[in-house]
């Protein structure tokens, strides 16, 4: 059987293409003996893997496998690696989807601990970034963390260009020049419409017309799958995940109440939390908590959206509902933001969020500096539909650009 592995690692590795890369590869290094890639499903973790070992590793020497291959179903993560450490000289092992296999946390240690000249990599879901699970690996493993792509790579992989990654300050300080700059590149209104409605997740460029089927496969997955087996969540539970997440696509922009939540879902107030916590934790829903301090900080957040405006897109589709614009603005933002690793708090009574010590109002065309007129400190109006920065106003696309 470890043959037939084999062969399905060599015409993986052969029949991939390496040319487009997401934001995350260059910087994804083996700099460690236990190495991690945690993200939702969709996002390319298993091609970024096999891109690294095509292009950096050779494959006679390194074995790449998938977790949920039945092949574990008879044989331990554990006794695998041995056999291929004691018989083939093998020392560098992917292992992808680690998390469909029971005991991947235990016996990924035991490989630490008993092969101090093995390395491992391996893959699973958002909820693995964290290493729950009595045999703790966070002092072992080094963690890497891929979201869904931006803008600016949606822009570079379908026209061909190679804008880079700016960060937040730069943005900020060089909005007009940067939007000068870009905001006069063919098309660009229409590609970041685009984007909005079907490029988060890079499986766009395989089939654009499966799309949101493919969406709704990811949601179905996810809780049927991933969190039904992570969670231990009985069967009869799971369909309030899926209702959860068509409350948040019909309500205004990431406004949620837990007590009307709970009571619309016949469920107790503690519960709807605790899933919307789990739903976070798998990569389908994106908290914002409030600009407090102390427990009023971590009480509840203060806007809970779906993770991303595909998501947001595909789901309000299959309902047949419109998609609400307030929501889909500023839920791009959110998401830029807080994927580059920046922390956004709700301001509810100047602008809409804050991020540093910076106050932005996210809005349309006839969006006025009103809320921000008592701002203490710098702010900005956010516009989706400008192409151009002025001296109070940033457009939105140009957040796209921070990874």
């Amino acid at each position: 059987m470890p043959e037939v592995l084999r062969s399905i690692f060599h015409r993986l590795v052969d029949t991939l293409d390496i040319e487009s890369k997401r934001y995350l590869y260059p910087t994804f290094k083996l700099s460690n003996r236990l190495i991690g890639l945690a993200g939702p499903r969709g996002t390319g973790k298993t091609t970024l893997l096999l891109q690294y070992i095509k292009e950096n590793l050779n494959i006679h020497s390194t074995f790449y496998v998938s977790a949920d291959n039945i092949y574990f179903s008879n044989t331990t993560l554990f006794d695998f690696i041995r056999e291929q450490y004691e018989t083939e000289d093998i020392k560098l092992f992917f292992i992808d989807e680690a998390h469909k296999y029971e005991r991947w946390n235990q016996e990924l240690k035991n490989v630490y601990d008993s092969f101090p000249d093995v390395t491992v990599v391996f893959s699973g879901s958002s909820s693995m970034d964290i290493i729950k699970g009595s045999y703790d690996l966070s002092r072992r493993a080094t963690m890497y963390k891929l979201h869904g792509m931006s803008f600016r790579e949606y822009l570079n992989f379908t026209t061909g260009t190679e804008f880079p990654a700016l960060d937040l300050d730069t943005i900020i300080l060089n909005r007009k020049q940067l939007s000068a700059e870009i905001g006069n590149f063919p098309r660009l209104k229409g590609h970041f419409q685009e984007y909005l409605k079907t490029a988060y997740y890079p499986f766009i460029f395989e089939a654009k017309e499966l799309y949101y089927e493919k969406i709704n496969n990811i949601i179905e997955k996810t809780i049927f799958a991933d969190i039904a087996v992570y969670y231990r969540l009985k069967t009869a539970n799971l369909h309030v995940f899926k209702q959860i997440l068509h409350y948040l696509c019909t309500i205004p922009p990431g406004e949620i109440n837990a007590y009307n939540l709970a009571k619309s879902l016949s469920i107790d107030s503690k519960t709807a939390m605790h899933y919307l916590g789990i739903l976070q934790e798998t990569g389908l829903v994106r908290m914002v908590f409030a600009d407090k301090k102390g427990a009023a900080l971590i009480r509840k957040p203060a806007k809970v959206f779906i993770d991303n405006t595909s998501l947001l897109n595909g789901v309000t589709a299959t309902l047949g509902y419109p998609v609400n614009q307030g929501t889909l603005r500023e839920l791009f933002f959110i998401t830029m933001l807080q994927n580059c690793g920046e922390t956004v708090r709700y301001s509810k009574n100047i602008g809409d969020y804050q991020c540093r010590d910076t106050i932005f109002e996210i809005g349309g065309s006839g969006k006025k500096r009103k809320q921000l007129k008592t701002a203490a400190g710098p702010a900005f109006l956010v516009k989706d539909d400008q192409l151009q920065a002025t001296s109070s106003s940033i457009p939105l696309w140009l957040f796209g650009f921070l990874y």
